[in-house]
């Protein structure tokens, strides 16, 4: 794919059908569901067997978003891996390690800080092995196809992790925390060994980079944290990374409130999973509706429309509103989570087009994003204390809006963009054109 590609391919709208027939994506998309499921499950779980143990809420929770906080250091100094080592054996590793985490959790009696390390151990190494799966993705599919197959991601994210919340509860309460984890175990098991058998063994250089790359010119921890630099000193990648880093934080740090805020209304018993599951629901929904009925170039228009679209629902909690209108408030939040897709292809734009460096990209965009949701929860949680958890979830509805009036300040670049040069470690090495949306 090239950001010069003549107006016709670039207004030329996929279809999932076209998407689903790339059987690498395919594959990769459906281990991919499973895992989700799993990773539901998982935490979920352990998060009760560390409540049931301890008693304590604070662990409780320290067990539920310990495996995204830690992901950001695992970017910075892990993620040029994605990169250097064949794709199969990485998404392979990854799956088999979650699973062999999941097992140590299920069948040894550890002490509740060695779990919690197990589990933050695994999630340094994740960002490693979701950008070998990115990359691959992006190598498998050109124009709306991976904007799309994005989309198709979302929606399926979205799916699972609500079956993967319900299978909690039902597997918990049939067969107890421990057993529970061997299920999700058992998931991440054929995860590994379908994409183990089915995905073709590909070197570095025949997946887009560069045989070199998988040798590197120092190591590991030296090339992540050079490769993790020179991203985030290009203004457009950076920009990119934020705009779809700060929303997602800001509704995280509102979500992480609902459970407080329907018991402080006193909602009736059970209404606060109704509420949690309402962003799920309007995430799919905008995901399938934007991703399948708009044009390219309409989706990159309407980023800035859809980011205030998840923030200023959230701005009418304020008013500390009963259950109907908080399920509404919240489903249009989650609509709005679809201004993702119109990033996508402009963030893709602004890699180096000869595919070294997009692992360790993706998997600084996917950390990054997961460290700052686990993040937004704590920030608002104590902000929460100060003025009541609907004030809270509408001072974090106003920072997400807030984050689409500074996209409106980005203004298109009169010349070429300048994205760095991987090869060379400058700044001047590649031209991308700057897209015509607005997030550019």
């Amino acid at each position: 794919m090239t950001p010069t590609a003549e107006p016709a391919q670039g207004n030329h709208r996929a279809t999932y059908r076209e998407v689903l027939a790339e059987p690498r994506f395919r594959l990769l998309f459906s281990t991919r569901t499973v895992a989700i499921t799993a990773d539901a499950l998982r935490i979920t779980t352990f998060s009760v067997l560390v409540f049931s143990a301890t008693g304590s809420a604070l662990l409780s929770a320290l067990a539920f978003g310990i495996g995204f906080i830690p992901q950001m250091f695992g970017s910075l100094l892990l993620g040029s891996l994605a990169d250097r080592l064949p794709p199969r054996a990485l998404v392979t590793g990854g799956y088999a390690l979650t699973c062999a985490a999941a097992l140590l959790l299920a069948l040894v009696r550890m002490p509740i800080a060695a779990s919690l390390g197990v589990v933050a151990l695994v999630s340094l190494a994740t960002p490693v092995f979701h950008g070998a799966s990115s990359r691959l993705v992006a190598q498998s599919l050109e124009g709306d196809a991976y904007v799309l197959g994005r989309s198709l991601n979302n929606v399926a994210a979205s799916g699972a992790q609500l079956f993967g919340l319900a299978l909690g509860g039902a597997v918990v309460a049939a067969l107890g925390p421990h057993r529970a984890l061997a299920v999700s175990a058992v998931l991440y098991l054929g995860c590994a060994l379908a994409v183990r058998i089915r995905l073709p063994r590909l070197l570095p250089g025949e997946f887009g980079g560069t045989p070199g790359s998988a040798r590197g010119d120092g190591g590991a921890v030296r090339a992540s944290l050079h490769g993790a630099g020179l991203l985030l000193r290009g203004r457009t990648v950076r920009r990119l990374m934020l705009a779809q880093w700060l929303p997602t934080a800001f509704v995280a740090g509102a979500e992480g409130l609902i459970v407080a805020y329907a018991g402080g209304r006193h909602f009736a018993p059970g209404w606060y999973a109704v509420l949690m599951g309402c962003l799920p629901v309007g995430m799919l929904v905008g995901d399938l509706l934007v991703g399948r009925l708009l044009l390219p170039p309409t989706r990159e228009r309407l980023v800035v429309p859809l980011i205030a679209l998840m923030g200023l629902p959230l701005v009418g909690f304020a008013a500390e509103p009963g259950e109907g209108v908080s399920s509404c408030l919240l489903l249009l939040c989650g609509f709005g989570f679809a201004y993702g897709l119109g990033l996508q292809r402009p963030f893709l734009d602004a890699l180096p087009q000869d595919g070294q460096g997009q692992g360790q990209a993706f998997g600084l965009l996917g950390s990054g994003s997961m460290t700052l949701q686990g993040v937004g929860p704590a920030c608002f949680g104590s902000v929460a204390a100060v003025i009541g958890t609907g004030g809270a979830i509408a001072l974090a509805g106003g920072a997400a809006a807030l984050t689409a009036g500074w996209i409106l300040t980005w203004h298109p670049p009169t010349s070429p963009v300048l994205v760095p040069n991987y090869s060379t470690g400058s700044e001047n090495g590649t031209e991308q054109h700057a897209c015509s949306s607005p997030a550019q």
